[in-house]
């Protein structure tokens, strides 16, 4: 991969402190904003990079965010969203609160996101990566404000795609299956729920962040500059495969 500026959103996550890694590790250099200041200081000072403390709810943070990256690094190559939040409940459980919250973490970041990219990022071009989730493409029980919010994620980047192409603009969306980070701890810390999880994927395994982390990072690199508008689904086959039963060895 080619090394470039990058700014990361939820930098200290699961997903997000994997992909910086791996972008300091092939020379780039990388801003770590999110909103743990405890979290991205141990991250920031692990890979010796700069960090930025923000709430990516706040649109005009977020674009504060990118004037600021810009101003230090002399430029920007690529972004990367990986703020989300899961909320597993049916419709009927789910509050106005939980509702407002979740379009926030997931939607409006993601638009902030666009945005702020669409208004500093038209002259020189780059590639924009936004993290949506299998739900969107498969039913889950239990996941409507999620697969809602997420739909909105594709949907905004196929769009944005269409948008600023002539701008050299890229806008991709990574959709993944269930991936053993500390947000989904709850799931795969409890044995039943996780092996129920790794048999509705087709791999039969739960997803590593390190499984995201290569795939955003591919669509991170000039190199893949044919690429927009794609919602790619990185989920262990959890939302196209259904394979056949597993023979027990022996």
């Amino acid at each position: 991969m080619q090394a470039g500026n990058y700014l990361i959103f939820g930098a200290s996550g699961g997903i997000g402190s994997t992909v910086a890694r791996r972008l300091a590790a092939a020379g780039s250099r990388v801003m770590l904003a999110g909103r743990s200041e405890e979290k991205l200081s141990v991250l920031s000072a692990e890979i010796d990079q700069p960090m930025l403390v923000v709430d990516a709810t706040d649109t005009s943070a977020v674009e504060a965010c990118f004037h600021t990256t810009i101003e230090k690094f002399g430029g920007l190559d690529g972004v990367v969203n990986c703020v989300g939040t899961i909320l597993l409940k049916p419709a009927h459980l789910t509050s106005d609160d939980d509702w407002q919250q979740t379009l926030a973490s997931n939607l409006t970041t993601a638009f902030a996101t666009v945005r702020a990219a669409g208004r500093t990022m038209r002259k020189s071009g780059g590639s924009i990566v936004l993290i949506s989730t299998a739900a969107t493409r498969i039913g889950l029980a239990n996941h409507e404000a999620v697969a809602a919010s997420k739909a909105g994620v594709n949907g905004l980047a196929i769009s944005a795609a269409a948008t600023y192409a002539s701008s050299g603009l890229r806008f991709n969306v990574v959709a993944p299956g269930l991936v053993e980070t500390p947000l989904t701890e709850r799931i795969w810390s409890n044995a039943s729920a996780a092996d129920a999880s790794r048999e509705m994927h087709a791999v039969g395994r739960l997803g590593k962040p390190s499984d995201i982390a290569s795939a955003i990072a591919w669509l991170l690199d000039p190199e893949n500059s044919w690429i927009t508008g794609e919602v790619i689904s990185v989920d262990g086959g959890l939302s196209r495969v259904r394979a056949l039963p597993r023979r027990s060895p022996g």
